[in-house]
């Protein structure tokens, strides 16, 4: 009873009446569930998170800068090669591991299941997002005699499944003893006055808070401490959805290094000024990504005296820790930005309702919010027909159709050059390319 009267004051501090109208209505069990649920929610954060719906982010008074970077392909040979061997001590060390953000639903490909089970049509046969993964940090193993960590962040909507379809495949072969699930963190949802939404099963309706919420949930999960138990210096984080990203540049890890920075992050220069990218700089001299959203038109289409973009440096999800970085980034507050959305619920007399148009907020951080509170970042300029091949949309740009274009374009031309310089597989390679990563 004393839980019961503290969560309706809660919820009257917050005018929330509307749940406690629900909750009387509840039996015990259910009741019991719905307080737990109600008594874990920063309501503060939530009230301030709402708040700023109704503001309009302006970048005016900052002080924005285009970010320093190093063009991979415009590295001296002394250069590269330093930047190599730094960078394979550490993977060799097994002071390396990867953490692959997971969480999404496949819904805008027209796919039942988590994005990782996507597959897509290469070779004939096609491969799912998740082996291509796990064939890029295998062929990452055998080349430096090792074996990565990877750990996998799934959402509470799709861990499940993620679970079942990676062991109905033997994880593609990977090592199941280095591979680490993790959930990732939740936040309400709101609707267009602030009030919380109850769903069916008569919780409050929460969804996944951005893949910024990657530093708290390895916190949260516990997986953070394994990391550093397992002598872990450097981590990867990147997106399922990217089939050209590469979870083990050696050049970039060994960027990292020599420039003593906390963190790095690999770039492709933006197809074109308008493109739906968030880009690179300097914001009041802390490094920063600015969404294509926010990004004010002018700054876009800014070029230098060499005619290339001033924000040029695309964001592709390539970035790269300190284990310290992780777990400073891990404690801080971000940013959360919101996303109208349609969602369907109960209202306080469990009568189900559902929208014809968008109804509520969801709140989400992004990876690159943490980014400001370092003082620097390394930047490695890469190609975008060898880093960048993203399945997010159905059709048109970054589809499964230009994805596999791209797959297929990247392994022929490893294919070729290892023909030329004799070192292809022939005995293993039936329709598909030898996997072979070329830093």
């Amino acid at each position: 009873m004393d839980r019961l009267q503290d969560t309706i004051n809660i919820l009257r501090e917050y005018q929330q009446e509307h749940v406690i109208n629900l909750i009387e209505r509840l039996d015990e069990e259910r009741q019991r569930t719905l307080i737990e649920q109600i008594q874990g929610i920063d309501f503060q954060q939530l009230t301030e998170m709402y708040n700023n719906t109704k503001r309009k982010i302006e970048f005016k008074k900052s002080k924005i800068e285009p970010l320093k970077y190093l063009d991979k392909e415009k590295l001296t040979k002394e250069q590269k090669e330093r930047f190599d061997e730094l960078g394979k001590q550490v993977i060799q060390n097994g002071e390396y591991a990867v953490v692959t953000m997971a969480g999404g639903q496949g819904t805008r490909l027209g796919h039942t299941g988590p994005k990782g089970t996507f597959k897509l049509d290469v070779y004939g046969k096609g491969k799912y997002l998740f082996e291509i993964l796990a064939e890029n940090l295998k062929d990452a193993n055998k080349k430096y005699n090792t074996t990565i960590h990877w750990y996998i962040m799934t959402s509470k909507d799709n861990n499940e499944q993620t679970v079942q379809f990676l062991e109905k495949h033997n994880y593609f072969g990977y090592n199941r003893k280095y591979v680490t699930i993790f959930i990732q963190s939740e936040l309400p949802i709101l609707d267009q006055d602030g009030k919380l939404l109850i769903g069916k099963d008569y919780r409050i309706k929460e969804a996944s808070d951005g893949n910024g919420g990657t530093y708290s949930s390895l916190r949260a999960s516990g997986a953070l401490s394994e990391m550093k138990n397992n002598g872990i210096k450097w981590v990867f984080i990147g997106g399922v959805d990217n089939v050209l990203l590469k979870m083990a540049d050696i050049t970039l890890l060994g960027m990292a290094i020599e420039q003593n920075v906390q963190i790095a992050s690999k770039s492709v220069v933006k197809a074109n000024p308008h493109e739906k990218v968030g880009v690179f700089c300097k914001m009041n001299g802390h490094p920063k990504v600015i969404e294509y959203a926010e990004l004010p038109e002018k700054m876009a289409e800014q070029v230098d005296e060499n005619g290339e973009l001033k924000f040029g440096e695309s964001n592709i999800i390539c970035h790269l820790y300190t284990i310290e970085a992780i777990e400073k980034a891990s404690k801080e507050p971000l940013i959360y930005h919101s996303a109208f959305k349609k969602n369907s619920y109960i209202d306080e007399n469990g009568n189900e309702v559902i929208p014809e148009a968008p109804n509520s907020y969801k709140f989400e951080s992004f990876i690159f919010d943490a980014f400001e509170i370092f003082d620097d970042i390394g930047i490695l300029r890469g190609k975008r027909e060898e880093d960048f091949a993203p399945v997010k949309n159905a059709e048109g740009v970054d589809s499964p159709r230009t994805a596999k274009e791209l797959y297929e374009r990247f392994w022929n031309k490893q294919k070729e050059e290892s023909l030329i310089y004799g070192n292809y597989d022939i005995e293993n390679n039936i329709n598909q390319p030898f996997i072979k990563i070329f830093q």
